[in-house]
């Protein structure tokens, strides 16, 4: 008989294809936002979870999941949503995607350096407000790329695609990590030891970090005073990450002269200040957004799923 695997959201067509394969999958058929009650509710009847970044699983909801339930695994990269302490004490294995995401997130925050340095948000703007009067010298005038130094704060697998794209525009590479990275995994980046030796070279500044106690809202007035003043900064990894009033203070005064954004604190519903600023580049959390991505995602989440109730480890654990 086969193992019943609940699925929080909907997946892509291949994924879907290989979990119903192996397992009797609950589903959520109409791909709304699960609570943390359905999700528990659901549990009940089934023998593992595989949820996604958007199903939060604080404490009190890992203390309500069935005792039976011993697999939870997240169809993502990041983990914050999940109290993982308090899913070890309960003997619940935890595991995540982490593969999948690399290329196309790199893409995304590459795309966020284009957008912003070259102002197409506002250029797109104008084009579906009907408001473009013509070609003109100076407008909507950006800069370019090349010979431009990028910073990249978190040098992971992520921070590092997004450096081999840089390479491509002729950027000088630097970054920042708690552990310096192999030569052969920097070609060539410029190491800074701190934070702030890397703010104060930074023209174009890329939030590559995960988010934990130690950098959530690290980016903030302080750290803002610390960067060449006009400098562009693109987030990909998580918006909590980004104190958004010291970021919309500093780019309304120009200390900032643009940010591409594609993740936010407390999306979908985001800081309002943003939505009349046009020197931002905005994207709705588009990071992992292409097909090859989300099924490389839902193929290590159910690589999870099928090692615990092997009776192997996780290949991609995290407790």
């Amino acid at each position: 008989m086969k193992k019943r695997l609940l699925i929080t959201r909907r997946l892509p067509a291949d994924a879907e294809a290989r979990a119903r394969r192996d397992y009797e999958v609950v589903q959520n058929e109409d791909d709304h936002q699960m609570t943390a009650d359905e999700i528990i509710e659901k549990a009940a009847s089934v023998d593992a979870l595989m949820i996604t970044i958007t199903d939060k699983m604080p404490k009190a909801v890992i203390e309500r999941i069935p005792e039976h339930i011993k697999i939870l695994s997240t169809f993502s990269i990041g983990f914050d949503h999940i109290d993982i302490p308090t899913a070890t004490s309960r003997g619940i294995k935890v595991g995540n995607a982490p593969h999948g995401v690399t290329v196309a997130t790199a893409e995304i925050a590459m795309l966020l350096l284009l957008g912003a340095a070259r102002r197409a948000g506002e250029g797109e703007a104008m084009i579906r407000n009907r408001a473009w009067p013509g070609w003109a010298p100076l407008q909507l005038v950006g800069q370019r790329l090349d010979g431009k130094k990028l910073g990249i704060y978190g040098f992971g697998k992520i921070g590092r695609a997004l450096a081999q794209r840089a390479r491509g525009f002729d950027m000088e590479i630097h970054y920042h990590d708690i552990v310096r990275a192999k030569p052969e995994d920097e070609k060539g980046a410029i190491f800074h030891p701190t934070l702030d030796s890397l703010l104060s070279v930074s023209q174009f500044f890329s939030i590559n970090a995960p988010s934990t106690p130690e950098t959530r809202y690290f980016f903030n007035t302080s750290v803002i005073e610390k960067m060449p003043k006009g400098a562009v900064v693109v987030n990909t990894a998580r918006g909590d990450l980004v104190n958004d009033e010291d970021m919309i203070a500093a780019l309304k005064s120009g200390r900032l002269s643009y940010a591409g954004l594609d993740v936010f604190a407390g999306e979908p519903k985001i800081n309002e200040g943003y939505y009349d600023l046009p020197n931002t580049f905005l994207l709705p959390h588009l990071g992992s957004a292409a097909i090859e991505a989300r099924n490389q995602m839902g193929f290590e989440a159910l690589d999870n799923v099928d090692a615990v109730f092997a009776g192997r480890e996780m290949p991609f654990k995290l407790n």
